[in-house]
């Protein structure tokens, strides 16, 4: 079922809903325009699901898409949105953090609330349009947009060291898209000059039909990685996101876990590997070595946190990491895996922030060591800490389980990576996750009850408890019976890896053409058999005719 215009509606409704916060006259109507709109957004986005077909879904056919030429003939820029089994279940999650962020806000933000909400619209519209984007350049305004209000929200809204934080955030992140947009220059206009009449093109499905030469693919790949891998963030890449996490409000955390970071591992998916299949796969073990190195890393650094939030802020570090470790081993169940695990992810780590800020607004304090044996003063709270956390962990039976699962599986049996040390080691982080996570907990909720102002600390009220249940109950919804979620991907990621493969080898197999073109007439080199494909793709490569082409390879 194809309805018209609903991926724009979802993407630009937060947008118009900014605006209206900024008529709004009253304080505490911006709040309530602000949950509205994010509800509203929510609903419509439940229509993309509902109209999906996986059946007919591929990696290169969106459904319920726009396409409009936006720039003038000179530029083949395109407004071209849509989705496929790739991005919608990262559509839903951008759209169902909405209003419960706006909810986790509404006692919190007591200054500059109608700056606050508005830039919180801006930033859904921006994600929203990232996941949803098949033209490049639609796709890197998208990614520059989600800067300026996450900028504002952490150096306005944040804590003490709030602008150090918010500059760091903003340089790191910067410096990735300026070298993503040198790549996209790059690319536009090779293909352009390649398959499109010399008119440079940022168009999803014209650069994809394009098989780039094999000696440009290696740094064009590293330009788009690298911004990405800033994103994510990449082990060694991660430094600015522990303090942009801490000093955030605990909207903008929730937002910068549950969905910002994603925007870096659905960029290699959606554009490194089929752009760049030969450099993609050249590059995939140094990718999953990081990878590891970093689900390691952060889990002992993890175990060394005194920080709540600062604990919470480098597990995203490591559980990341087993998202990158899925992507590159280039097998359907470890993509599968990867896929799933962003949306696990940003919802248990999300509502890991949302209870360490309810924590915070009580205590004004993220300190473990302030903490001690609140379980019997806020069983409530305490009750949803320990289910986020053990979904966290990776718990049979909860949503963290399986995509972790599916990711190490399909590293063990891929083919590029063939390491199975590698994945053993990243087994260990599994372990590693569940001793820091139960050693927080321990610290915090047991242990004698001797502090005044824990023993008298207030539990959840409606508000809160109503914003973390659509948490838990997906957590397990998605550890139990994730099928339904899974079957929506299976065929765009099956598509995804056909193209890959197919431009691997199509790439490799024109790069051997010229090679066998230059050195055919030496007495070294023999061919003893060309059919006419081969001949076809040999005269594509030399702008030779027929005649010439033939007489190289001694047919006539």
């Amino acid at each position: 079922m194809n309805i018209p215009h609903l991926t724009s509606i979802v993407i630009f409704l937060p947008m118009v809903g900014a605006i209206l916060t900024i008529l709004a006259r009253r304080t505490e109507q911006v709040k309530w325009v602000a949950l509205v709109v994010t509800s509203v957004t929510f609903l419509a986005s439940l229509g993309l699901y509902v109209g999906f077909d996986p059946g007919i879904s591929t990696a290169s056919s969106p459904q319920m898409g726009d396409v409009a030429l936006w720039f003038p003939v000179a530029f083949d820029i395109k407004y071209f949105v849509g989705i496929d089994g790739l991005n919608l279940l990262l559509v839903l999650l951008t759209t169902l953090l909405g209003p419960i962020v706006i909810l986790s806000s509404w006692t919190s933000i007591k200054e500059h609330q109608k700056a606050y909400y508005t830039l919180l619209l801006v930033l859904q519209t921006g994600v929203t349009g990232v996941f949803t984007s098949y033209d490049l350049f639609l796709f890197y305004v998208f990614f520059e947009l989600t800067l300026i209000p996450m900028y504002f929200i952490i150096g306005i809204w944040g804590g003490e060291n709030r602008i150090y934080a918010a500059f760091k955030f903003i340089i790191y992140t910067l410096v990735g898209s300026l070298l993503m947009l040198v790549a996209l220059l790059a690319l536009g206009f090779m293909a352009g000059d390649a398959i499109n009449g010399g008119v440079f093109t940022t168009d999803w499905y014209k650069l994809v039909s394009y098989n780039i030469p094999v000696s440009s693919q290696g740094w064009l790949f590293l330009l788009f990685a690298l911004a990405f891998a800033i994103k994510i963030p990449l082990f060694p890449l991660h430094t600015w996101l522990p303090d942009a996490h801490v000093q955030a409000p605990t909207g903008g955390s929730v937002i910068l876990a549950g969905v910002l970071l994603k925007m870096g591992t659905y960029g290699l998916v959606r554009f490194c590997l089929p752009l760049f299949p030969v450099a993609s796969q050249k590059y995939a073990m140094m990718f999953a070595v990081l990878a590891v190195i970093g689900i390691l890393y952060a889990a002992l650094v993890c175990r060394a946190q005194t920080d709540v939030k600062k604990l919470v802020a480098y597990s995203s570090v490591s559980h990341l990491g087993f998202v990158v470790l899925g992507i590159f081993a280039f097998n359907v169940e470890a993509m599968q895996g990867a896929l799933i695990q962003m949306v696990n992810h940003g919802i248990s780590t999300g509502a890991l922030f949302l209870i360490v800020g309810m924590m915070y607004e009580r205590r004004h304090t993220r300190l473990m060591k302030d903490y001690g044996g609140i379980a019997k003063s806020v069983p409530i709270l305490s009750f949803f800490m320990i289910f986020a956390v053990l979904a966290s962990a990776g718990l049979p039976g909860l949503n963290g389980f399986v995509g972790e699962f599916l990711i190490l599986i399909g590293a063990f049996k891929s083919s590029v990576l063939g390491s199975p040390m590698l994945v053993a080691l990243a087994t260990t982080g599994v372990i590693l996750a569940a001793v820091y996570l139960l050693w927080m907990v321990y610290r915090i909720f047991w242990g004698s009850l001797e502090n005044e102002e824990n023993a008298s600390m207030a539990d959840l009220n409606g508000r809160e408890i109503g914003l973390l249940v659509p948490l838990v109950l997906l957590m397990i919804i998605l550890g139990v019976a994730p099928n339904p979620f899974l079957e929506k991907s299976e065929p765009a990621v099956r598509d995804l890896l056909e193209l890959i493969e197919s431009k691997r080898a199509a790439a490799e197999s024109e790069s051997s053409l010229e090679f066998e073109y230059r050195y055919a007439d030496t007495p070294e080199f023999r061919v003893p058999e060309i059919d006419e494909a081969a001949l076809k793709a040999a005269r594509k490569i030399t702008g030779a005719s027929a005649e010439e082409t033939e007489s190289s390879f001694g047919l006539k």
